[in-house]
This record gives structure tokens, C-alpha cells and sequence, in this order.
């Protein structure tokens, strides 16, 4: 991986785990752990569009077959979560606004203004106050091929003010 970065600084820290974001999904994709994994960190200096340019560099990697997984939340507010209606699907009416707007840039191919989140109105800075959940999303929407097609999974929202909405591309 380190080989395929340029515009950044990348080195390997074997001391540092696997955080939640990256063992809670791929325990279940393979539950024997016979896989090696590489977690890369987000850089909280870089900007949206800076993640997403650093995304693109790693497609060499997606060449060789290497499996590239984004795991975050589209909408991620913990500080709004309604803990009472967790186990049913329940969003608030900004979620719901902010989601459905992603999707849709999703499906049509729009990552401008999903690199341009920030500038998306009150419904997004509800949706995303901070972007440690939501930058993965760019990092898989970057390296998505021409004409290589894209579905969305695990759309229900949890608890108001939380999506899990899941995309697959190719």
C-alpha cells in the first residue's frame, strides 16, 4: 500500500489494532480471520476532497483484487440518537433529507457535492457534525470504475438520527 501513496506519508504501525470501525464489519465477512487486513487512518488535516484524491491512489491496489471496504455511517449524529426507538427504523426529518440527497448523488455518479458535504445545508450538519463516519464513504465512492455499477443495502434509519445505509460497487 505504501507503495501506491504518493501524495501522502504513509507508513505501517503493527502496534496500533484494528479499530471497531474496521473488525466489526470484516469479523463478519470472514468470521475465520484468514484474511490479512490493513486499516489506513484518517487524517484530520486533510479536507474532503484531499481524502478523496488520497482515495484514488489506492485503486492500483483494487487492480491487484485486493478488497477495498469503507466502513462508517452516512448519517452519524450519536449526540440526537432517540435510545428509545433504536430497534425500529425511526429518522428525524433532517436524516431522512440528508440521506436520501447522498443516495441519490450515489446513484448518479455525483461525488462533487458529496466531497462538498460541508456546504450542503442545516440537514447535513446534523447529519454529519463530525466526518470520521462519513469519510470512508469517499474513500469507496472514489474508486468506483466507469460504468461499474453501484447498489445500496442496509437502508433503514436507527434511532433518528442514524444510517447505515451500505454501497456496493462492482
Amino acid at each position: 500500500m505504501q507503495q501506491s501513496i504518493h501524495s501522502s506519508e504513509v507508513h505501517l504501525d503493527e502496534q496500533w489494532g484494528l479499530d471497531h470501525g474496521a473488525w466489526t464489519v470484516i469479523r463478519h465477512m470472514y468470521p475465520e480471520a484468514n484474511i490479512p487486513v490493513v486499516q489506513l487512518s484518517l487524517d484530520y488535516y486533510k479536507s474532503p476532497k484531499e481524502h478523496y484524491e488520497l482515495a484514488q491512489e489506492l485503486g492500483k491496489l483494487r487492480e491487484r483484487g485486493i478488497l477495498i471496504v469503507g466502513s462508517g455511517n452516512v448519517v452519524h449524529n450519536l449526540r440526537m440518537v432517540h435510545w428509545q426507538k433504536l430497534n425500529e427504523p425511526y429518522g428525524y426529518d433532517w436524516a431522512f433529507e440528508a440521506n436520501e440527497r447522498i443516495k441519490s448523488w450515489i446513484l448518479e455518479g455525483n461525488h462533487q457535492p458529496l466531497i462538498d458535504y460541508s456546504m450542503q445545508g442545516k440537514a447535513f450538519e446534523l447529519a454529519i457534525p463530525t466526518p470520521e463516519h462519513y469519510l470512508p464513504l469517499l474513500y469507496a465512492l472514489s474508486l468506483q470504475g466507469k460504468g461499474e455499477e453501484i447498489s445500496l443495502f442496509n437502508d433503514e434509519p436507527l434511532g433518528g438520527s442514524l444510517t447505515m445505509t451500505s454501497v456496493k460497487i462492482g
